[in-house]
């Protein structure tokens, strides 16, 4: 192999991407809320876009009565005509403009009355607002005017309300919050003394540092089960989570009725005191397909188009560029814009028939999802509706990104419908979706005091038909939030006050 430097030329075929193609598959990629800003961005950018606004129904002798001032459409050609024509006077003008703007402003003048409306209607709006809710450190911050404190308990107070999370705990230790600050033991009492102070305030449990000390802050002397609640934290909160409650039973001598009591009474208390105050509001959805049933009894979509503003390109800019007074600079300007412009409106155009097509295709393999419910949805792949609608199925997935589908049975997201699947004993594909169904409906149809481990829950699942491995099982088990058969044990109390011996299955991981 030769190394030199120098230049030559060779011949290579590559795929590169035109500006318009680029720009066609980011307005498909677009839900409808992101594509309305787009356009409005673009009309900023462009003056030869124009808005298509709907015409307002007025009565019909309304709109026959001719308006007197309203000039016709001859004489607005001829005013465009002349103004073409006399494209130095046009640009004296504009200089004028903008060397005295305040005399050759084109929009009018608000009176006082005007003024003072508009300043009612802003003050009316900002009264409406909704208020910002209170946050979790403004409301301990507050609760401190309670106390008379030194001034140094009070700053570390604040400096431990501000290093709290979403759910009222304390990350980390105090030395840590002290930085260079720290350098005595005095230093370190005092934060003890001020972290004692916070966990004082309401919310009960406030300032905690890990779990257990959160529930221990709950307890007050005097409820129900104190004593008992205060061991069970203490010393087997990892066998309540585990439900190994014969272990408990051997540690502590509490029968088992007595430990189900204090389990009820465990459950009352909260063990993220400070999420209540830590709202995150969901994002609205805005559906850009809609499903509809015909009277055959077939389902069509139907795009959200009244949410979409119409474009078309200014009749104006286009007799200015047909004008032959016209400068070539302005003409070249003219063209950019026009050709830009013509981009954005094949490109939404293009979006608009691309998704029609492949939500008509999805919504044509999943009719018994939209007829008998969601467990009936079958198995379909992107592939499929690409080969199915004729395109590529990079463009199936930006169709479906982040779009969403209102039918019958609610607002779904068109990915949705796109799930893998097994096969059956009978040969048939299964999606996962139905999987996971049957296997709740074993789970909650089986014996609390027998629960069925992974690979009993593999056999029950095969009696019906479903052939799956017991990985497969485990996962699913534990994406649905559902315990392993040890916790899901009910456990019930013998005649001599132990629990009763039933052969205990063993704990999944």
């Amino acid at each position: 192999m030769r190394l030199s430097l120098g230049q030559d030329l060779r011949m290579v075929q590559k795929q590169i991407l035109a500006p318009r193609m680029i720009q066609s598959m980011e307005i498909l990629q677009l839900p409808i809320l992101a594509l309305q800003e787009r356009i409005e961005q673009e009309m900023q950018e462009n003056p030869i876009l124009e808005l298509q606004e709907e015409e307002p129904d007025f009565p019909e002798e309304t709109a026959e009565r001719p308006v007197p001032d309203a000039p016709t459409d001859e004489e607005r050609e001829l005013v465009i005509d002349e103004t073409n024509h006399n494209e130095s006077d046009f640009e004296r003008l504009l200089k004028m403009d903008e060397e005295w703007p305040d005399h050759f402003e084109e929009r009018t003048r608000p009176s006082r009355n005007q003024v003072e409306q508009s300043a009612e209607r802003k003050l009316d709006a900002m009264a409406n607002m909704v208020a910002r809710p209170q946050s979790l450190q403004d409301y301990l911050t507050d609760q401190l005017g309670w106390f008379d404190l030194p001034a140094e308990t009070r700053q570390w107070c604040e400096r431990i309300i501000a290093n709290l999370d979403v759910n009222g705990y304390l990350q980390g230790r105090l030395e840590d919050l002290a930085g260079a600050n720290f350098q005595t033991e005095e230093d370190l009492a005092q934060a003890e003394r001020a972290l004692r102070v916070v966990q004082k305030l309401d919310p009960p449990g406030i300032g905690a540092r890990d779990l257990k000390e959160c529930l221990l802050l709950q307890l007050t002397p005097g409820m129900t089960l104190y004593e008992e609640l205060k061991t069970l934290i203490t010393h087997h909160l990892e066998d309540l989570e585990y439900n190994r409650l014969p272990v408990i039973t051997r540690r502590t001598g509490y029968d088992i009725e007595l430990i189900q009591r204090a389990l009820v009474e465990l459950r009352k208390l909260n063990p993220k005191p400070g999420a209540e105050y830590h709202n995150v509001p969901a994002p609205p959805v805005t559906p850009d397909i809609f499903v509809e049933l015909g009277e055959d009894g077939k389902y069509s979509v139907r795009l959200e188009t009244g949410q979409t503003p119409s474009l078309y390109i200014s009749p104006y800019y286009r007799k200015l560029l047909q004008n032959p007074a016209t400068s070539e600079e302005t003409r070249e300007y003219i063209k950019r814009k026009v050709n830009s412009a013509q981009w954005l409106i094949d490109s939404i155009e293009q979006r608009r028939s691309t998704l029609t097509r492949v939500a008509q295709a999805i919504v044509d393999h999943q009719t018994q999802f939209l007829n008998k419910g969601p467990e009936f949805i079958e198995p379909l792949k992107m592939q499929q509706i690409a080969d199915k609608v004729g395109v590529h199925v990079t463009t199936v997935s930006r169709a479906v990104d982040d779009k969403w589908i209102q039918t019958s049975r609610g607002i779904f997201p068109l990915k949705r419908f796109f799930c893998g699947g097994t096969m059956s004993a009978d040969g048939e594909e299964v999606a996962w979706d139905t999987v996971r169904l049957k296997l709740q409906e074993i789970i909650d149809k089986e014996d609390k005091q027998h629960p069925l481990s992974d690979e009993q829950l593999v056999q029950a699942m095969a009696a019906q038909g479903i052939t799956v491995a017991r990985r497969t099982v485990t996962k699913y088990r534990k994406a649905m939030s559902i315990p392993s058969s040890r916790q899901r044990r009910s456990w019930t109390p013998a005649a001599n006050g132990k629990p009763a011996e039933t052969g205990e299955t063993a704990e999944e991981e």
